[in-house]
């Protein structure tokens, strides 16, 4: 029975396989889309993401319905929150100019399977999220005119009692969303002019409202009368975080873009942040003018903007709010269209997904076949399903996805920079005579199966040195983790970070509540993995980063990038068992289209060599180091039966 069992070298070539990194191009420039974005157009691809309908619906239910006026507290954090996450998009970006955003970021840096599963989940969640935009964009519209549309259609179409299916068909919704599919094909230029009209419409009415607001506003509704600033207190201005915190999940559309950018490395962090800080401030003003003009406690959930003018006889003014909500939605729609199709064509174009979406239209220069097959899906959903269950699963693959870019940063920040001939210095090491070996001129970078490793001596007493190697205060302390290549205790570290971030989280949300823990040993949990969080993010700090690139560089590593994966790992386990539960349906999926199509057409399984046979020759130089040169030994013509190969130059010494 033991024979058909996998042989450990065959569990480790399969391992190897799973964890393959991206090789990315010499130039990463060069592309088959058009470089045609500036920064003020990523910018209002940003801000058209992340103010759409939450700007109008959002405010409303946060403050009367958990925060009250303090709606703006938890809009303050949230905005910090999204920050973190941005910042590691925004170098990303810059040092990565491809499209891909989160699964292009996560493949150059962590491994293969880890990518596919953070596009496979960011796919349904374009889709999903696209398709609920639509439906709302429908009954928004719909409630203008009184329901008529509705009445119609369930009139002269029936009524459907199906479950997961809508109470009726939305046309209209697949409608607008075959519109949008229309002009997101014709290339970037036309979907970007688009997408500044409607911004420009929504940025009006936005101003529109804040400057009536003001006008309007009664400081008494903040007053103790009325309930306070913080009715809720501090639970509710954090579970007012957690609901707010979605409101900026658009601004990954600018790091899909960054492959049509003119010039990525500074127009994608200029633009992820300036449509970051632009959102925020409008979610916090906006909110400062609604709590302010009427009471939070007599807030419409539904309609809270317009109802509030209304109420204080601007009956008007509501026309104006619903045409801003019409555009702002419009603005997300093209949002969802424009980065979908995007990441299907990078995943298809590293052959890990279905090729045919890996075709650019040589005039419009966009993958037409992947907007417009899943521009007609997203149709699909709007028309016949009810999203209301599936929209909470938004979240998790939003979350997933910022959870391992951050990881992805750390990776990335403590790994040696590809070089093509390292020249190493000559104060470094004493220059070999003829005849004692090859000369530093000869010396090669070789790569092995985990990582590009550079076999050479390593003078503990040079000042300078790589990234991933432990710092020299250090050394006298941690001596034993000077043995291990540079980025593997770092990889460890970040590994059981995460860990140990999952086991607090966990504690935190589930330990009063569920597992109803004691509170002697809730506390020393808590501790144990506090110190175990703490532990490893020292271990990383202890080790040598990137430093002097010439693209953004988010600031505080390994700090930020730590606080935003428990953050985001925080807000995961928030969300109910039955988002998890369909969750772990959808990965179940993507592992069979992994396994059964992408792994063995991955361009990385086709880059892979074949394995040979190597030999190592060691030559000592006179200062005593010793430095290993791998050489592939060819197979002689003939060769002796049952015995291998030799080196000729072997047997010579």
């Amino acid at each position: 029975m033991a024979r058909w069992l996998p042989r450990s070298a065959d569990l480790t070539r399969f391992c190897q396989k799973l964890n393959r990194v991206k090789t990315l191009e010499d130039n990463m420039m060069e592309t088959s889309f058009n470089r045609c974005l500036s920064t003020i157009d990523l910018t209002l691809l940003g801000i058209g993401g992340m103010v759409g309908s939450g700007l109008y619906v959002l405010t409303g239910t946060v403050a009367k319905e958990i925060a009250g006026p303090a709606v703006i507290v938890s809009f303050i954090i949230a905005g910090f929150a999204s920050l973190l996450a941005a910042l590691c998009y925004a170098e990303f970006g810059a040092r990565v100019p491809k499209t891909g955003s989160a699964y292009m970021f996560t493949y150059v840096s962590v491994g293969e399977i880890w990518a596919f599963l953070i596009g496979w989940n960011v796919l349904l969640e374009y889709m999903i999220g696209g398709a609920a935009v639509a439906r709302a964009w429908s009954g928004y519209l719909d409630s203008i005119f009184n329901h008529k549309i509705k009445n119609f259609t369930e009139t002269h179409v029936g009524i459907w009692q199906v479950p997961f299916l809508a109470r009726y068909p939305d046309f209209l919704a697949a409608a607008i969303l075959l519109v949008a599919t229309a002009f997101i094909s014709f290339g970037a230029k036309v979907s970007s002019w688009l997408n500044h009209v409607f911004s420009a419409i929504s940025m009006g009415v936005i101003l529109f409202i804040l400057i009536m607001g003001f006008v309007l506003a009664q400081p008494k509704n903040w007053s103790a009368q009325e309930g306070g600033f913080a009715p809720y207190g501090l639970s509710g201005i954090m579970a007012g975080t957690a609901t707010c915190f979605y409101a900026f999940v658009g601004f990954d559309v600018i790091a899909a873009s960054s492959e049509e950018a003119r010039n990525p490395q500074r127009a994608v962090p200029r633009a992820i942040a300036f449509s970051l800080g632009l959102a925020t401030g409008a979610y916090i003003l906006v909110s400062v003018v609604l709590t302010l003009m009427v009471p939070w406690h007599t807030l419409d959930p539904d309609s809270a903007l317009a109802d509030a003018f209304y109420r204080r006889g601007y009956a008007w003014a509501g026309f104006l709010v619903a045409a801003g909500s019409i555009c702002a939605m419009n603005t997300v729609l093209l949002s969802n269209l424009f980065s979908l199709p995007r990441i299907v064509y990078a995943m298809a174009e590293d052959g890990l997904f279905f090729r045919v979406f890996s075709q650019v239209h040589p005039r419009t220069q966009v993958p037409v076949i992947g907007i417009v097959v899943f521009g007609v899906l997203m149709a699909l959903l709007a028309l016949i399903f009810d999203l209301e269950a599936l929209v909470q699963f938004l979240s998790i693959g939003t979350l997933l996805a910022y959870t391992f870019v951050a990881a992805s940063i750390i990776v990335l920040r403590f790994q040696q920079q590809k070089v093509d001939a390292p020249a190493p210095a000559a104060s470094s090491r004493p220059s070999p005579e003829p005849h004692e070996g090859p000369s530093a001129s000869e010396l090669k970078e070789y790569e092995s199966f985990s990582d590009k490793l550079q076999l050479v001596d390593r003078d503990r007493s040079k000042e300078h040195r790589e990234p991933g190697q432990l710092k020299a205060s250090f050394e006298p302390y941690l001596e034993f983790l000077s043995d291990f290549y540079p980025g593997e205790v770092v990889t460890v570290a970040v590994v059981t970070l995460m860990v140990s971030a999952i086991c607090l989280c966990s504690i935190l949300v589930f330990g009063n509540t569920h597992l109803h823990l004691p509170t002697w040993s809730y506390s020393l949990l808590l501790v144990l993995f506090s110190l175990g969080f703490l532990l490893s993010l020292l271990l990383i700090w202890a080790h040598e980063q990137q430093r002097g690139t010439q693209t953004f560089q988010i600031p505080l590593v390994p700090l930020s990038p730590a606080l935003s994966i428990v953050l985001n790992i925080y807000l995961m386990l928030k969300l109910s068992y039955m988002t998890w539960l369909r969750f772990a349906v959808w990965l179940l999926l993507g592992l069979l289209v992994y396994f059964g199509y992408g792994i063995w057409h991955s361009k990385e399984n086709l880059r892979e060599p074949r394995p040979q046979r190597v030999s190592a020759r060691y030559v000592v130089f006179p200062s005593g180091s010793l430095e290993e040169r791998v050489q592939a030994v060819q197979p002689s013509a003939q060769p002796s039966a049952g015995l291998p190969d030799t080196d000729t130059d072997d047997s010579k010494r």
